[in-house]
């Protein structure tokens, strides 16, 4: 039997609420080319999947909480948001892989949260939180529109299911991170917010929260940036400046270090995958590497394994450097 094509107007997504208000039967709303991701909500099943292009598994599983999270807000109460690793998605901050995923690889499944005494929301795909009233602050997402825990209480939570001490300070640098580059967004937050989420209640990993605020730094970029640092620091080396500007002789900038000791002219830099896969950027990484070598810098280059699994090597080379040059 043929089917009765849906209103132009609907789209791709609707709810059955705006489907009945088209005009469209109960009867079309359970056919077989419609999905129904979430109870009140369709989507049409052909409608075009993007594309993974060269996405990595974390980059997969973020996209596919984002895409369903979307999805879940249209049909959403009015008391409920978006809390702990949903909530650290949307505002993009740099979250572990594996808090990405279920012990079988899928996406995890939504974090969405109301405040006491309201039970806590019990949906397919859906974990449901009860949070107390004080202990959290919801927002509106500027981009999506959608309710979600605010970057500070969404930072805090997360104490919950992140259970690496350097990955709970990678996520505070992402969330008080300034504007250094040109395109850089404000701000999420503000150490001041941080503080004040953290004395707002007990909550599980109160202490390893307490334990990360005095360790946030304004100026890390990234999560790997994060870690090189504490594990410099943590083998007792002096902490390195963060996104240092180099400039010549003349005053002209040779570029902007991601770690630095500028007094010894120690220049660390991490060298991502994306560095190594997009020419362009690697015959600039190359340049800059020369000028700071002209400028009487040493450059130590670091790469994935230094920051996760060779530590020693990495703070043998920066202690090696520091003595050399002292």
């Amino acid at each position: 039997m043929r089917r009765t094509p849906l209103p132009h107007g609907l789209g791709t997504v609707f709810t059955i609420a705006e489907a009945r208000s088209a005009g469209v039967p109960r009867s079309r709303l359970r056919a077989l080319d419609l999905d129904s991701p979430f109870r009140g909500l369709r989507v049409v099943c052909d409608a075009a999947p993007a594309s993974p292009g060269t996405r990595s598994k974390a980059e997969a599983a973020t996209a596919a909480i984002r895409e369903r999270a979307l999805l879940y807000a249209r049909v959403m109460p009015a008391n409920q948001f978006f809390s702990h690793v949903t909530a650290a998605v949307l505002w993009e901050l740099p979250l572990p892989s594996r808090v990405l995923t279920d012990a079988f690889g899928r996406p995890r499944m939504l974090d969405v949260a109301v405040r006491a005494p309201l039970r806590h929301p019990r949906h397919d795909g859906v974990l449901g939180h009860q949070v107390k009233q004080r202990s959290v602050a919801v927002v509106d997402h500027a981009t999506h529109g959608v309710p979600l825990t605010s970057p500070a209480f969404t930072w805090v939570m997360l104490a919950a299911v992140v259970r690496d001490e350097y990955d709970l300070v990678a996520l505070a640098d992402g969330v008080v991170r300034e504007q250094m580059f040109t395109g850089d967004a404000q701000p999420l937050g503000t150490l001041s917010e941080l503080e004040s989420a953290v004395r707002s209640g007990r909550r599980v990993g109160i202490r390893a929260l307490r334990e990360a605020l005095p360790r946030v730094r304004t100026r890390s970029a990234s999560r790997t940036e994060t870690r090189c640092r504490l594990i410099i620091v943590d083998a007792g080396l002096p902490e390195p400046l963060l996104n240092h500007a180099v400039f010549d002789s003349i005053g002209g900038l040779i570029g902007v270090v991601d770690l630095a000791y500028p007094e010894l002219r120690i220049a660390i830099e991490y060298e991502g995958e994306h560095h190594l896969r997009d020419p362009e950027q690697w015959a600039k990484d190359i340049a800059r590497y020369e000028a700071l070598a002209g400028a009487g810098w040493f450059v130590i280059r670091v790469t994935k394994n230094d920051v996760f699994d060779g530590r020693a090597g990495l703070v043998r080379r920066v202690r090696s450097a520091i003595r050399s040059r002292r």
